[in-house]
């Protein structure tokens, strides 16, 4: 028999605390993807070189990237570098893991972006006396990023939802830390993970409208 009482003004108590916790993972996805997505656009570059070492370097991180889960790869950072004397907090394992597989996966969307900008810019950029960095900062590059902006907003959520691998690794100041916090001291389950869950549900739906909101500022013409 259903016998659970709720209690959910004791939980709701807590949702000021939630509330910094999920800054906490919103200021954590953010620099993540910003760094993933300079990380990705290096990778991408590297990806068409002639030369096979950086090439070979590329394509190895994207497809350790994409081919192995998240929660491995924050472990290895965080317990597997600590076995060498490497010892980095829960914080930087999270970012840097995060980070590694945004790259991973921000990469592989900008080698298909950039298989869609047609050859031709680039050569009509060289024949207006541009040199290769030019014409990939001023032609090539706007119009990769218009042809990803959707996949960097969905990448981002994804970010966000990661972030919540942090309390595998001890970290307990961003949303999932502080929920658990509160799990283990009260045994409100329930309560306070779909208080959570809500707030992460929020969070991605924010990102969803800002992004279209976004895009049709900038990508309208």
């Amino acid at each position: 028999m259903f016998d659970y009482s709720f209690h959910w003004r004791s939980a709701f108590k807590a949702l000021p605390d939630m509330l910094a916790g999920a800054w906490v993972t919103l200021e954590t996805a953010a620099l993540s993807m910003l760094l993933g997505t300079l990380i990705a656009l290096l990778l991408t570059v590297m990806r068409q070189m002639q030369h096979p070492v950086p090439r070979h370097f590329a394509n190895t991180w994207v497809s350790i990237a994409r081919n192995t889960p998240s929660l491995f790869q924050i472990y290895i950072l965080y317990f597997g570098l600590g076995s060498f004397g490497l010892h980095v907090s829960s914080w930087v394992a999270l970012v840097a893991g995060i980070t590694f597989n945004n790259a991973g996966y921000l990469a592989e969307n900008f080698r298909g972006g950039l298989k869609a900008v047609p050859e031709t810019q680039m050569k009509a950029a060289r024949s207006l006396g541009m040199s290769a960095f030019q014409a990939y900062r001023l032609i090539i590059v706007p119009q990769l990023l218009r042809i990803v902006f959707h996949p960097l907003s969905n990448q981002m959520v994804w970010a966000v939802l990661m972030t919540s691998l942090g309390v595998i690794v001890g970290l307990n100041n961003d949303l999932t830390g502080v929920t658990q916090d509160y799990n283990v001291k009260t045994f409100r389950t329930f309560e306070y993970f779909a208080i959570a869950a809500v707030l992460y549900y929020l969070i991605a739906k924010t990102i969803v409208l800002a992004a279209r909101l976004m895009a049709w500022r900038l990508f309208r013409y």
